[in-house]
């Protein structure tokens, strides 16, 4: 009698282990099949290409027709087939003249201006991923750039900067604009020589390829 009822206590015993460990084998089953199907905001979200970007007299190559930056947002638009909003001033008085300009944006960087914007971005909280491009003036962005940053809740979305530039590089802004969205990730910037921008555009194109990766 005995042992009829020890043999009936090992099978129960054995038939709960075998429950247990099936159960263990399902979650993890599931949980790795879950982690496959998670994908990041800018995978799966929507972008956006914003530039700021002027024409007029240049202190290197003359008078120009399309501003420099406006001519990198383009390419990027192009090869990422997204949408652009480009940045202009409601009351447009910015100079045509290198020299004027850049006493009109030293001003405007003196006195923490924050020149009004024409238009807005359209459905901005359904983009994601904000391409964010500006010419480089006096060591920092244009006063206008910290009007778009302070404009919109950046909380969550990503910002990827390009900034074109005559030998200052990207001058450390993609510091400047953390600073400005802490709650953003803002990624490493892409700085073109403007003369490139111009005149020079396979290479702008292969260096925006290079970026992209």
């Amino acid at each position: 009698m005995m042992k009829k009822v020890l043999a009936l206590l090992m099978s129960i015993a054995l038939v709960v282990s075998l429950a247990a460990c099936g159960g263990n084998i399902g979650t993890s089953k599931e949980g790795s099949n879950s982690s496959k199907t998670v994908e990041t905001p800018a995978a799966s979200g929507k972008s956006i290409v914003v530039y700021f970007s002027r024409t007029g007299e240049q202190d290197k190559f003359g008078v120009i027709e399309k501003g420099n930056t406006k001519i990198v947002a383009e390419i990027i638009a192009e090869k990422v087939g997204t949408d652009t909003f480009e940045i202009v001033p409601k009351n447009d008085n910015y100079p045509m003249t290198f020299d004027a300009l850049c006493d009109v944006a030293k001003e405007e960087q003196s006195n923490n201006a924050r020149p009004e914007i024409k238009d807005t971005v359209k459905d901005f909280d359904t983009y994601d991923t904000i391409y964010l491009g500006y010419p480089i003036w006096w060591t920092d962005l244009p006063m206008i750039c910290y009007t778009f940053l302070e404009s919109y809740d950046f909380n969550g979305k990503t910002i990827v900067p390009f900034c074109t530039h005559e030998g200052s590089a990207d001058a450390d802004t993609q510091k400047m604009i953390q600073d400005a969205v802490p709650k953003a990730t803002v990624k490493e910037v892409l700085a073109i020589r403007g003369q490139d921008a111009q005149n020079n555009q396979d290479e702008v194109k292969k260096q925006i390829e290079d970026w992209l990766k």
